[in-house]
């Protein structure tokens, strides 16, 4: 979203603008499920469900930069001004990325540091690392193919009186 934004705001190019409204949610969704799955997975290693710890609160302000960039894009009717806003905040929202990141490494955390390093060995068994980094393309490729969908909706929603949404639209039917 960030690099999008960055994009819309340099360039000023709608599709950046749009890419921003369209990554929001699916984002939104993606770390939802991780708090709410590591919530589940917490509750019976940690004894809570829910555990004031750096990563957890960092991936939780991260979800409320995701519903902010959501709601301060359909906050304002004329989309340009709002794909700037939501961009903005896109822009302002992307210090929490190595926050998150180094969170284990900064602040005395429960979660282990990280198992997969540029430069040094995986501290993981071959035996998983290979299904992990296959998981990690898939999981990418599943993250692009939906917000490929969310981009097309979008620039439908924004173009629907152009003459071309009509003709996609009758072809459909």
């Amino acid at each position: 979203m960030a690099i999008a934004a960055f994009i819309g705001m340099v360039w000023q190019l709608r599709m950046a603008d749009m890419t921003v409204a369209a990554i929001a949610p699916v984002g939104a969704v993606f770390t939802f499920i991780a708090l709410f799955t590591g919530a589940a997975w917490g509750k019976p290693m940690w004894g809570a469900w829910w555990v004031w710890d750096a990563r957890l609160t960092s991936e939780l302000i991260l979800l409320f930069l995701y519903l902010g960039v959501i709601a301060l894009y359909n906050a304002f009717s004329d989309k340009v001004v709002a794909g700037r806003a939501a961009g903005i905040l896109a822009l302002v929202g992307v210090i929490n990325l190595p926050i998150i990141h180094y969170s284990v490494e900064w602040w005395n955390t429960l979660h282990q540091g990280a198992s997969i390093t540029k430069f040094a060995k995986p501290s993981i068994a071959p035996s998983m690392l290979w299904p992990l980094l296959v998981m990690i393309v898939a999981f990418a490729t599943f993250l692009g193919a939906l917000t490929l969908m969310r981009f097309r909706n979008e620039l439908i929603m924004r173009e629907w009186h152009r003459p071309w949404v009509k003709a996609l639209v009758e072809q459909e039917k």
